[in-house]
């Protein structure tokens, strides 16, 4: 089996804005390895959401190839990319998106319980072991109102990982946070790669951060290129 999680090769993406066509990605060729952390930078617009986007199966290119673990993307249609998607991946926002009226257990629980393949004792087994892997043993009956902001980004990140996902896609994930707090958070996610052996792209303006990734790319004007 290959070690390679995600690749993408002449990644093109175009967005139509009235009678305008915008070009945002012109060509994009990225590999990304079982284990391998990988950062990618730019400036606000330069289109290393919809990159992110596409890699993870949430958006489709214009032109060129996508593969996750193995699986042309775009011979799959929208349910069996949802299911890849499900699969293989997990992803964290700037905002965490956790849903208000459950619990933090119950939170990181429901990847599980909407995959079927886990009944509910199992999946409260699995997210209680991964809230206390990020520091939140303790915090397992609060609801994210109840938790502080670096609370609730653990646990966004332990729901993220609790489908054993091959790879995280993180889209600013300290974005949200103070310095101090981002850089446990961080800290946090680089631990949990070692651990577990997840690959992680990362999206981020945060050049310290970007730093203790495996590698640094810069998009800029379309293209990717090694930092």
């Amino acid at each position: 089996m290959s070690d390679q999680i995600i690749s993408c090769t002449d990644l093109y993406k175009s967005f139509a804005e009235g009678d305008l066509k915008v070009d945002v990605l012109l060509g994009i060729n990225l590999e990304v390895f079982r284990g391998e952390s990988i950062a990618i930078m730019g400036t606000s617009g330069s289109g290393k959401s919809t990159l992110l986007h596409l890699l993870g199966g949430l958006d489709l290119p214009n032109k060129g190839e996508i593969s996750i673990v193995g699986k042309n993307t775009l011979d799959l249609n929208d349910a069996e990319r949802g299911k890849l998607r499900n699969e293989s991946l997990g992803f964290i926002y700037q905002f965490h998106h956790l849903l208000a009226e459950f619990t933090a257990l119950e939170n990181v629980a429901m990847p599980l319980l909407i995959s079927d393949n886990y009944d509910a004792d199992a999946a409260a087994r699995s997210a209680k072991e991964l809230l206390e892997k990020v520091g939140l043993g303790n915090r397992l009956e609060h609801k994210p109102g109840e938790l502080s902001g670096g609370e609730r980004q653990r646990a966004a990140i332990a729901r993220a990982l609790v489908t054993q996902p091959e790879c995280i896609l993180a889209d600013e994930p300290t974005g949200n946070l103070d310095e101090k707090t981002a850089d446990q958070v961080f800290n946090l996610m680089l631990e949990l790669k070692k651990d577990v052996g997840t690959s992680f792209i990362m999206v981020t303006h945060n050049s310290s951060l970007a730093e203790k990734m495996d590698k640094i790319y810069q998009l800029h004007d379309g293209l990717l290129k090694a930092y």
